[in-house]
């Protein structure tokens, strides 16, 4: 500031001084007078009443002071008070930085978590009138939510009044033409009114138009901002280019734009429309691959809106009972199915963080009580010299909200930091089923947040300070005789933060230990085939090229043939789908020769090469194996699981029983040659499914996983498979490379386990370090007052031993109140989240037990170091001292 500004400001201060204590100065003139008045009319001579009046009305210099205290609220006595307050922090520079780094620690995690609860489950998703808009599928019996088929699809829609509109996706792999080969590409499939349903407008050109979805339309296609930008240098000339997909010649005709996310085909590069029925799966009914989206009218409720899709879906049963036997409609709110597994984690994630948060102020409060007794003495003297005990509050308050907001700006600015560490830190493969994800960061949602948090803590720091001047006599640290009674009460007080810390860190810590024993578990579960030295590819051979069953079967022979050959190489197996995936290509079943009332019997179906279940090392129970003959040209035989076998054939041999489709169709019927243990083809945290296994050689796809087992490190063998794989035919796509045992950690179930588990991790860390130290400062501080006692009891014959004891109990019964109070409590929490818990009981006997050892141990041996000084006191010297 300049000299001018400067002295212009404190000639205001001074004028404004001054006119206050003209108008106080004539206030008090006035009062007496009028006490003079009464008592000349009493009969008072005037020179008595004006005795009599200033003898009533006291001091008059201190009836100064005490009004400047009530009225004269001035900015310069705030100033005042911040300067001494910083000066007070430069003095404890320990003290500051230990209190504004615990609680800028507690704000800043809570704030990031904040983050991501806001981006997920607060903030609408990025499409016109979110809420509206709705997730549409099928329901059975089995499935509380499948795919639809698109002919179910297309009567719903057509049938339907409460949707403006309804449509649909379908995941897709195209192989992209390139300047270096092809290329497989993540892509959709979508009904022509996909992105108007969205109410998502293009970042160039236009989106599809009514009818371009149907048989016999051009081919065009989308694209997503990214591949753009990636791979046509986002030149606006694409619009009307041609690029080749899987040998198909599309024309671009737009651009989404950048901030367009739809979380199921989060990593579409490529967006095109239904088009012809070419998958076989689309011509029949019963076959459900695709899933919907609708808009409800105005006016229409979800639940409205599931009654009459529930009516239709019973229409269609009448009409279709083969097909349509048990089908039901599943309608919820879109953001249920985006952020549907997502929002316990982090539920669970912000009250983890909101505990450490409270743990981190309650440590702040144990340092500013136990400075504030630190500071009897100075209290006293300042006491003794006229201050006022508002004007210690205040000052003391001051200190309290200066530290508050050091803490709070130190936590906001971390708060960014860590929501952009921990954004980089999910895999790239969830992240993309996260759509959410962009919109982390500091925002005005977050700043509201962490301003609610600042004005919470700044309460606590200023609130602390004045409850204990509030009950303290403020010259008693004068003297020495009030010493065991202010130590007694923050004893008192100390111990009940000390009890709340142990119960929070014992809180987090239970939830640390189910959540890692429950990731342990869902990595560990049993897979039936052995994990190690596999290496997975994805193949995508070209259509154009090998669209016939026959060139299919060639070329896979030729990749068994050429990856066989690889030095390091043991065997060598193709499925259409990798195990311990998900619950997907399910086929329904018929057995000949049982009853059969139109049910659906669902069970999981792979097309497997002969040697695919060798591969894996799964376990043949009876029968056998499929072999080189079981192809298109013999009847169909197929293995199955013990599952299939235990739910279709109990207490028999199902070695040479058929199955077949509901009509039991001669082509449809496959007779069961062989029973292997159950190979997880599900989820992780699934229960296992009924499964069949029939020979790729007999119905062969252009979409497949290569699965190697070698006899080497099975990462150093992915390149050497990728290039003879390339070998085999260039034009083959080639992608997804990974070893099995990456592949089912990079789950996304595991991956978001791992994600909540290594979180809550770090805060029960956190929360047990400051629980711990937190016991360790109210015991030593308690050695530290009753030095004298101890000394006194030592000189009359007290044995080293029983001071140990003193002490001990004294810690001994603080952590055994917090670690009984946060086991009630922690097992309350964990009933709470027992959702992300997997094979472990909210109640695990063992992680309960090991955590309340682990805690009172570290918690006993932190009490250690303060009795070991008690023991330790020379009686002589203490008592000198006092």
């Amino acid at each position: 500031m300049s000299p001018l500004p400067r002295f212009l400001n404190k000639v205001s201060l001074l004028l404004g001084r001054e006119r206050f204590h003209n108008e106080l100065e004539e206030e008090m003139a006035f009062h007496r007078a009028q006490v003079e008045a009464e008592l000349v009319t009493d009969g008072m001579t005037p020179a008595q009443a004006r005795s009599e009046a200033a003898h009533r009305f006291g001091n008059a210099t201190l009836l100064r002071e005490q009004s400047h205290e009530v009225v004269a609220f001035r900015a310069e006595t705030v100033a005042q008070d911040i300067r001494y307050a910083f000066r007070q922090l430069r003095q404890n520079p320990g003290f500051a930085l230990t209190a504004i780094l615990i609680l800028a620690l507690g704000m800043g995690v809570s704030v990031a978590i904040f983050g991501f609860v806001d981006a997920a489950l607060i903030q609408p998703l990025p499409f016109e009138a979110p809420n509206r808009l709705m997730a549409i599928d099928e329901r059975s019996a089995v499935h509380a939510s499948s795919n639809l088929s698109r002919e179910d699809y297309e009567d719903w829609k057509r049938l339907n009044k409460s949707f403006s509109a309804i449509d649909v996706y379908t995941g897709m792999g195209y192989l992209l033409a390139t300047p270096s080969g092809a290329e497989a590409v993540p892509a959709a499939r979508v009904s022509d009114g996909f992105f108007r349903t969205l109410g998502v407008k293009p970042f160039l050109g236009r989106v599809f138009l009514p009818g371009e979805d149907q048989p016999g339309q051009a081919r065009i296609v989308l694209l997503s901002y990214g591949t753009w930008m990636k791979r046509f240098g986002g030149r606006k000339e694409v619009i009307g280019q041609s690029v080749t997909l899987s040998g198909d010649t599309y024309t671009v005709v737009g651009v989404l734009p950048r901030e367009f996310a739809f979380a199921p085909r989060g990593n579409a590069e490529v967006w095109t429309p239904l088009l012809d029925k070419s998958n076989g799966c689309e011509q029949r009914r019963s076959c459900h691959n695709l899933d919907g989206i609708g808009r409800l009218r105005e006016g229409v409720t979800e639940k409205a809106a599931f009654d009459e899709l529930n009516a239709i879906a019973a229409q269609l049963e009448k009409q279709y009972p083969d097909s349509n036997k048990g089908q039901g409609a599943s309608v919820k709110p879109l953001t249920e199915l985006i952020v549907g597994d997502v929002r316990p984690i982090l539920l669970t994630l912000l009250a983890g963080a909101g505990l450490l948060l409270l743990i981190a102020c309650v440590n702040v409060a144990s340092l500013l009580l136990a400075r504030s007794e630190a500071r009897r003495r100075e209290i006293a003297v300042r006491g003794a010299l006229g201050a006022t005990r508002t004007r210690l509050v205040r000052q003391f308050v001051t200190e309290g909200l200066v530290l508050a907001a050091a803490g709070c700006v130190t936590g906001f600015g971390l708060a960014g930091w860590l929501m952009t560490l921990m954004r980089g830190l999910i895999p790239k493969a969830v992240a993309d089923s996260i759509p959410f994800l962009g919109l982390v960061g500091l925002n005005l949602h977050t700043a509201i947040f962490a301003g609610a948090v600042a004005f919470l803590a700044a309460l606590l720091m200023a609130a602390t300070p004045a409850l204990r001047l509030t009950f303290q006599d403020i010259r008693a640290g004068l003297g020495d005789g009030n010493r065991a009674a202010a130590g007694r009460f923050w004893q008192r007080m100390g111990a009940n933060l000390v009890v709340v810390e142990l119960t929070i860190a014992m809180v987090l810590l239970v939830g640390a230990g189910l959540l890692g024993k429950s990731l342990y578990r869902l990595l560990h579960v049993e897979t039936g085939f052995d994990t190690t030295h596999l290496a997975t590819v994805q193949v995508m051979l070209p259509p154009s090229i090998y669209a016939k069953d026959v060139q299919q079967v060639a070329a896979i022979r030729e990749i068994n043939r050429r990856l066989s050959s690889l030095p390091g190489v043991e065997s060598v197996g193709v499925t259409s789908m990798l195990p311990v995936q998900c619950m997907c290509n399910t086929n329904w079943i018929r057995v000949v020769g049982k009853p059969y009332n139109g049910e659906h019997n669902e069970v999981t179906t792979r097309d497997v090469t002969p040697q695919y279940l060798p591969t894996l090392k799964a376990r043949l129970l009876r029968g056998r194996l499929l072999t080189e003959d079981d192809d298109a040209t013999k009847s169909a035989k197929i293995v199955i699981n013990e599952a299939f076998a235990r739910k279709y054939f109990p207490g028999e041999d199902p070695i040479g029983q058929k199955i077949g489709n509901g009509q039991l169709d001669p082509k449809s019927l496959r007779e069961i040659v062989g029973v292997i243990a159950d190979v997880r083809e599900v989820g992780l945290s699934d229960e296992m499914w009924p499964s069949e296994y029939e020979s790729m050689y007999s119905g062969p796809d252009t979409f497949f996983s290569v699965v190697v087992r070698t006899a080497q490190d099975e990462r150093t063998m992915l390149p050497v498979i990728v290039k003879a794989l390339h070998q085999v035919d260039p034009s083959i796509g080639v992608f997804g490379e990974i070893t099995m045992a990456d592949q089912i950690n990079g789950t996304q179930e595991a991956l978001l386990h791992r994600f909540a588990t290594w979180l809550v991790a770090g805060f029960a860390v956190i929360a047990f370090v400051l629980g711990v130290v937190g016991l360790y400062g109210v015991v030593a501080y308690s050695v530290s007052q009753r030095t004298r006692e101890i000394g006194v009891r030592m000189a009359l014959g007290a044995q080293r031993s029983k001071v140990y004891g003193m002490v001990m109990r004294q810690a001994g019964w603080l952590t055994g109140i917090g670690v009984m109070i946060g086991l009630a409590c922690a097992v309350g929490a964990s009933m709470l989240m027992r959702k992300l818990l997997f094979g472990v009981a909210a109640w695990d006997v063992p992680t309960l037990a090991g955590v309340a050892i682990v805690l009172g141990s570290a918690s006993m041996a932190a009490s250690f170091l303060p009795a070991y000084k008690a023991a330790s006191v020379n009686p002589t010297e203490a008592l000198r001292a006092e």
